[in-house]
């Protein structure tokens, strides 16, 4: 049963903390002496011994062998760009010469949002605001207006709709 198997797991579990326990005392008792194994008068004396053999003094793990280790990274975030005069009337050019906006953002250099700040300070945009005096019409608005204007046709009624002889039993 279950139960019979708890126990045997609490008494491995109780040899186990016996065993660590064994094992700690003897590795202090070892170690306590390990300097007179190696014929050295005082652990000072044999610590100075095995730094001298280790190198410099006692040195940080090294790295594991594999990947070397990565460069630092360049920052991400991309430098302003300093719109100038110059850069202005290249964009205005480039724009009176028929060019998309994205064209001309790479062969200036800019973003595309300043390219259409430089384009709409320009005037070379039409603003998406009605002119002062005029209700914004939208395109939804402007269809049922056309559609309104338009001769609307009527159609006869279908056949379906009309009374038959059938149906009424004439």
């Amino acid at each position: 049963m279950i139960t019979s198997k708890l126990k045997q797991l609490d008494a491995v579990r109780a040899k186990l903390a016996h065993l660590e326990q064994t094992v700690e005392t003897e590795l202090r008792q070892e170690l306590a002496v390990l300097h007179k194994q190696y014929g050295f008068s005082d652990l000072k004396s044999f610590f100075k011994a095995v730094r001298a053999a280790t190198g410099s003094g006692i040195q940080a793990p090294s790295r594991k062998v594999g990947r070397p280790k990565k460069a630092a990274a360049a920052p991400k975030t991309r430098k302003r760009a300093k719109i100038t005069a110059a850069i202005r009337a290249r964009v205005k050019k480039l724009v009176q010469a028929g060019k998309s906006g994205s064209k001309i953002a790479k062969a200036v250099g800019i973003s595309l949002p300043s390219v259409q700040n430089i384009k709409k300070a320009a005037g070379l945009v039409k603003s998406r605001k009605p002119e002062p005096g005029k209700a914004p019409v939208k395109k939804k608005v402007a269809k049922k207006r056309a559609a309104k204007k338009a001769p609307v046709q009527t159609a006869p009624a279908p056949a379906a709709a009309q009374p038959s002889a059938v149906a009424t039993g004439e």
